[in-house]
């Protein structure tokens, strides 16, 4: 499969004249006489040597450039696994006395798209593993969460005496839910990790996102929780690091605990009433 990218590059656009004269101008209109003019005084100017041929320093997967819309070109390429080395510039090119400033620039512009697209290859054969670990992470934590929720709703149903083992049922439900979002923030670290990297490596418009890959493996990441790498590491805070998913968690664990401490305490209140 061939893929393509057009980058901003503008090619060279002039035209060029046949460089013999023309015979009998005399006999030709006068605007024809002054182009055929033009044209033997081109000639009769010393000729530069040709443009130097770049296709020695061209990518082995390049295949062809075509201008596009407004002054773009499309590069084409085979397409990249991701295990080639990294798609560089040659040195050699840069300092190659022979080739002109818009050559180099038009082998700078290909070996950059090449590097978009092999970094994407790179990002499919490094999240793939990482992203089939991830999925029962995610419907682990996604089962817990659910758990967590559903035994604090029992509350609402839960007899007066049968209060302190529901609460003992809670307490269990909280731990199964920050293992499960402490694995998950431990996965999704791994991922943010690598499509950072990606992002380094390709132009802006050509950032492949981590939906997209799990997608191409047939796992649905829609909803995953992956955030920026620097939310994953710690910091110099007054209060112990935590991690996105196992910082969302709890804070909804202190929720659930300040409503069940609300409860309480209206309840001791009506019990002193009553008395």
């Amino acid at each position: 499969m061939t893929r393509t990218i057009p980058l901003l590059h503008p090619f060279d656009g002039h035209s060029h004249l046949p460089r013999q004269p023309l015979d009998e101008t005399s006999r030709l209109p006068q605007d024809v006489r002054a182009a055929a003019a033009a044209v033997a005084a081109a000639a009769a100017k010393p000729q530069l040597s040709p443009a130097a041929d770049i296709a020695r320093y061209c990518h082995p997967h390049y295949l062809r450039a075509e201008p596009a819309a407004f002054g773009t070109v499309t590069f084409y390429f085979r397409a990249f696994t991701g295990r080639e080395p990294r798609p560089e510039m040659p040195r050699e090119a840069w300092d190659d006395p022979a080739l002109t400033w818009e050559q180099k620039r038009e082998l700078d512009s290909q070996y950059t798209v090449a590097e978009s697209l092999w970094s994407q290859g790179r990002l499919r054969i490094q999240a793939a593993p990482v992203m089939r670990r991830a999925a029962p992470l995610w419907q682990a934590w996604k089962t817990a969460q659910a758990e967590l929720r559903e035994t604090f709703e029992a509350f609402r149903h839960t007899p007066d005496g049968m209060w302190r083992a529901q609460l003992l049922r809670l307490t269990d439900a909280e731990r199964s839910a920050l293992d499960a979002a402490t694995a998950w923030d431990a996965v999704a670290e791994e991922l943010s990790l690598l499509a950072a990297e990606q992002r380094r490596e390709a132009v802006e418009e050509h950032e492949l996102e981590l939906e997209t890959v799990a997608r191409e493996l047939g796992l649905d990441a829609s909803d995953w929780v992956i955030h920026w790498p620097d939310d994953y590491t710690p910091r110099s805070y007054p209060w112990p690091h935590q991690t996105p998913l196992v910082r969302a968690l709890t804070a909804e664990i202190e929720q659930q605990r300040e409503r069940l401490a609300e409860v309480d305490r209206l309840a001791g209140t009506s019990a002193s009433t009553t008395d």
